[in-house]
């Protein structure tokens, strides 16, 4: 379009150019030097007119002269107006292309380039429109839909990103209760059921924990589905107490290495009962994987919260892991050969904080790490 705009222009260009020379040299050829030769002939003959005494005659062709020489001079001046329109001209259409080209087709390049990097992916490069130009609503609009694709785009990487996240966390959780099941499946084998009490405790907590599977597979299940954004609480009030001594003989019976220190008090708390356990045993688990100690567990009132503590002996956690622990898949320096997925912590964090509690780590000055977790207390009725 710019060269056949220039092309165009430059054709104007020389049709005008080339009539004002044809004015001009028209006019030019008119007089010539015959022309001059004659009146300075008419000039020595009106001198012997007057000579001679025939001075009505001589003003007369005087006269004549007179005429004859203002014509020629508005010729000439008709000459020089003809070539300054000519000149005038050319820079009307020399303006004219300058500002059709300022004014339309800079931004249209403009825009032409931005579209092609939109094209590309490219939704990264703003597009700076001015309201002066035709273009500036359209281009305000145009950089409008970039951003709001890009807006979408960001959107979608973080509704997949949130979708790999609640997957990877439901099969983390799904491991817990699956390795209980196991260990009571192979204590059923090697015949531990010595009392009827005790086959109808590991067949009861094997049903459980069942249950709990049960359940996270349907999580897994609506989320796949798209009904489920997130992992969902339904909290209720329960003494939690008395839920974790349950909880904890549970664990304990697969391995010897849980001290509880049960409360004197009720504890009254407002959480979801199979939230809470997978705290408790995430934690647990954590801390057999990575610690292999024995873990002191306790339960006290603390204001308005009831706060879970865990302890146990082993080397706790890099002081420059710390403020990364509970991010999704971030593991520590310290983990060493274990296998894991770095959901444990981060799981745990998130079910405290949707509980309207929290959870805090801190390494032990006398080794070993401590971590607490506190759950909102039961409002009275």
């Amino acid at each position: 379009m710019k060269k056949r705009l220039l092309a165009i222009a430059l054709i104007f260009s020389l049709m005008v150019a080339g009539a004002s020379a044809a004015a001009v040299v028209s006019s030019r050829s008119e007089v010539n030097e015959d022309v001059n030769e004659l009146r300075v002939v008419e000039l020595n003959e009106i001198d012997k007119l007057y000579a001679s005494g025939r001075k009505e005659e001589a003003a007369k062709r005087s006269a004549e002269l007179a005429d004859e020489l203002r014509d020629s001079s508005i010729q000439r001046r008709d000459a020089g107006a003809a070539l300054l329109l000519g000149g005038l001209s050319v820079g009307f259409i020399a303006a004219a292309l300058l500002y059709i080209w300022y004014s339309v087709l800079r931004p249209f390049d403009k825009m032409t380039g931005f579209a092609q990097e939109i094209a590309k992916g490219n939704f990264d490069i703003p597009l700076d429109y001015e309201r002066s130009n035709y273009f500036g609503s359209f281009t305000w609009a145009f950089d409008s839909m970039r951003k709001e694709v890009s807006k979408a785009r960001s959107c979608e990487r973080e509704a997949i990103e949130n979708n790999k996240t609640v997957i990877a966390t439901l099969s983390h959780d799904i491991k817990t209760p699956i390795a209980s099941i196991r260990a009571y499946c192979e204590g059923l084998e090697a015949k531990l059921d010595s009392s009827p009490e005790k086959r109808a405790r590991y067949l009861s907590v094997i049903m459980r924990k069942c249950d709990e599977v049960s359940k996270l597979t349907d999580d897994l299940f609506l989320h796949s589905l798209s009904d489920l954004d997130k992992l969902k609480l339904s909290p209720e009030p329960f003494e939690l107490g008395a839920f974790i001594d349950e909880t904890v003989s549970e664990l304990a019976a697969e391995r010897s290495d849980l001290n509880y220190k049960k409360p004197a008090e009720s504890i009254f708390v407002y959480a979801d009962r199979s939230r809470t356990r997978q705290l408790c045993e995430n934690l647990i688990n954590n801390a057999r994987k990575y610690a292999k100690t024995d873990i002191a567990v306790s339960l006290e009132r603390r204001e308005d919260a009831a706060v879970l503590t865990f302890r146990d002996s082993g080397s706790g956690i890099p002081d420059a892991d710390l403020p990364f622990i509970f991010d999704k898949f971030y593991r520590g320096h310290n983990c060493g050969s274990e296998q894991g997925s770095g959901l444990g912590l981060y799981i745990v964090k998130y079910i405290s904080e949707q509980q309207g509690g929290g959870v805090r780590l801190r390494n032990l000055p006398e080794g070993g790490l401590e971590a607490e977790i506190e759950i909102p207390l039961s409002k009275p009725a």
